[in-house]
């Protein structure tokens, strides 16, 4: 690789490189021919080079951000989180770890408390969504994306941040895509079952020790699979890739409509398992179009 700075030729040749250690224990070779003719062995501009390579490709990521939501559905357009964890990892290393519950404003369906052990009641007094992405994003920064299926995490955090008119483009690297690669004789890629294959200790289904099992995951794939993905030439799964998700805003339920639920509930003596007041405008019109039709006006 031809790097220039200062009217000096660099030639950067990796002749070994490390697995599961930083950028700062990869042995490079650097030859530097000056303007006149003179030539230099060692380290310089160290991390430049490093950007440089990290730029072409030429190094695996190690510093991302790894993500795992719980929802109350499948659909980012109408479902809602419910959990959010994240785990922050610099040179291969957790930094930091966090998770929070989120009030969907509404009340969970029995095969979600089955399947995630979360129930109404812990989520009663927890924040709504858009009180928690201010602190999820000081944890996030502008780092690469890591999940198992990352572009469903992604989806609903992006309807969120679309929801909160807050900006959310971002590079993702999903294990799931490896998993189906170079994995594809087992019965199931799924987060447990990978789990289980590789003896990583996992308790399935809560947000952050997802997250916290996809980080040792990338990790064990990575060990494995990584200088194959390179030798073959193509453009590897273990690079990050652009997340797309294309969503509108949703706004607020109107102050007619929220009236309008509240008469219809009043009046024909309904239990309400959701919460008005949090309602977007496209869910309260659902809403009172399915009372209407069930019960009349």
């Amino acid at each position: 690789m031809l790097y220039k700075k200062r009217n000096w030729l660099l030639y950067i040749e990796i002749i070994r490189f490390v697995k599961y250690e930083s950028v700062n224990e990869i042995k490079i070779n650097v030859s530097l021919i000056l303007t006149g003719g003179r030539s230099f062995w060692g380290k310089v501009w160290y991390t430049d080079i490093i950007i440089q390579l990290r730029e072409k490709k030429m190094l695996m990521t190690d510093s991302y951000v790894c993500i795992d939501l719980e929802t109350t559905g499948l659909n980012p357009r109408t479902d809602k989180i419910i959990e959010i964890g994240a785990v922050r990892v610099e040179n291969n290393r957790i930094v930091e770890q966090w998770e929070t519950f989120v009030n969907p404003g509404r009340q969970l369906e029995e095969r979600i408390i089955e399947l995630t052990g979360i129930r109404d009641e812990q989520l009663a007094q927890a924040p709504p969504v858009g009180e928690v992405l201010s602190e999820f994003l000081e944890l996030a920064g502008d780092e690469v994306l890591l999940g198992h299926r990352v572009l469903f995490d992604y989806s609903f955090l992006k309807k969120a941040m679309v929801d909160e008119k807050r900006p959310f483009e971002r590079k993702g690297i999903d294990t799931l895509k490896i998993a189906r690669k170079y994995l594809a004789d087992l019965e199931s890629r799924s987060l447990a079952y990978l789990c289980g294959h590789f003896a990583i200790p996992h308790s399935a289904h809560r947000a952050l020790n997802d997250a916290v099992a996809t980080v040792e995951l990338y990790r064990r794939l990575t060990e494995l699979y990584y200088g194959q993905e390179e030798t073959e030439g193509r453009k590897s799964l273990f690079h990050p890739g652009d997340l797309h998700f294309q969503v509108k805003r949703d706004t607020p339920a109107t102050i007619p409509q929220k009236e309008q639920l509240y008469k219809l509930a009043d009046k024909h003596k309904l239990i309400i398992d959701y919460d008005i007041e949090q309602l977007t405008r496209s869910e309260a019109s659902r809403r009172i179009d399915r009372l209407l039709a069930e019960y009349g006006r």
